[in-house]
């Protein structure tokens, strides 16, 4: 796992659209990159759906949302269209990024998250995460962060 205070690596990955996103891109505003093992699951599917839950309060803080795993971007929007998930879903089937952020775990993704600051370095860890719960303490971390 990366550490606290590490500049991230940055990535080109398509979206659940086919769309390609960098991380570069959202430099200067909050970013939150969580792992998640595979599409349509049911732990990977509570996580999204908190996280869609609390999503305006996401859009509020100024964060930018993306889910990573290594299903396909067909997969992907499948998803997303499922249960109407209104953030970034990124397809790295190389798993070239999963590995750089230190998600990879065997033959799946490791569930951790990290917020990452406008400055480009990590604010914030998750190595372990419950999916039921996680949307929350992630924007708790954010208010008591932005509070400082």
């Amino acid at each position: 796992m990366l550490a606290v205070g590490t500049k991230v690596p940055d990535f080109k990955l398509k979206d659940q659209n086919g769309l390609e996103h960098s991380l570069s891109y959202h430099k200067g505003q909050l970013v939150l990159v969580y792992f998640y093992p595979k599409d349509d699951t049911s732990g990977c599917t509570k996580e999204a759906c908190a996280i869609r839950d609390m999503y305006n309060d996401f859009e509020r803080a100024g964060v930018k949302v993306f889910g990573v795993s290594h299903d396909t971007v067909e997969s992907h929007k499948k998803f997303e269209e499922k249960y109407k998930l209104p953030f970034i879903l990124l397809s790295d089937p190389k798993k070239e990024v999963i590995k750089a952020y230190g998600a990879l775990g065997g033959i799946f993704t490791k569930r951790i998250s990290y917020l990452i600051g406008k400055d480009g370095k990590i604010l914030k860890a998750y190595p372990k995460v419950d999916p039921t719960i996680h949307a929350g303490e992630i924007l708790k971390d954010i208010y008591d962060i932005e509070s400082k």
